[in-house]
């Protein structure tokens, strides 16, 4: 069984927004909204890192696990989707996100917000695949039709990559090899500081 995953290589990302870009667009995503997002850490400094994140689609997600309504599941992939027709649009999911992935798309009058949204992996929803009713509530099912989601597809410098974890993993390590050393890891000066 696949588990599907996303990783981005910080040595790689330019900030371009290439797959921001890319994924509000295949998806129809409404106007302020970014299911995926760069943050860059320490910038203008030297060593600033940039990173493309989205939903990690966790193993235990714990947006999952404080939804009231049950509303999100895993597909047989490992992508956590949810269901909107479920939703009661609480905002407890956004609470658990460590990444910020649920959101609300839109603000309406008296603090109305709706139903949550969020990255889908290219993946839809449970309604039927590729269907007009699908693509209107959840975006276009890439996966259905055999490609990874389009945000890692348009990274320039493909340092956005997603697919089976494994795969994803290995070429991640070739690529860490082939820099000569082990990955800069993001925070490691800071959790684990060198004695003076």
């Amino acid at each position: 069984m696949a588990r599907m995953k996303f990783l981005c290589d910080t040595e790689r990302c330019i900030e371009c927004n290439g797959c921001v870009t890319a994924c509000n667009n295949e998806n129809n995503v409404p106007w302020g909204i970014n299911r995926r997002h760069v943050v860059t850490l320490g910038d203008g400094r030297r060593g600033e890192k940039s990173v493309s994140v989205a939903c990690m689609h966790c193993t235990d997600a714990p947006c999952a696990a404080v939804c009231p309504v049950d509303c999100f599941y895993t597909t047989e992939d490992g992508i956590v989707l949810h269901d909107k027709d479920l939703c009661i649009g609480c905002g407890y999911c956004f609470y658990a996100c460590p990444f910020g992935a649920p959101q609300y798309p839109q603000q309406e009058a008296f603090g109305v917000r709706g139903k949550m949204d969020k990255c889908t992996f290219c993946a839809g929803g449970p309604l039927p695949d590729n269907s007009k009713e699908e693509f209107l509530k959840y975006g276009r099912n890439r996966i259905a039709e055999g490609k990874l989601p389009l945000c890692a597809e348009m990274c320039a410098t493909k340092a956005l990559l997603a697919g089976d974890g494994t795969v994803v993993s290995e070429i991640y390590r070739k690529r860490v090899m082939k820099r000569g050393g082990r990955p800069d890891a993001l925070g490691w000066q800071t959790a684990y500081p060198a004695e003076k």
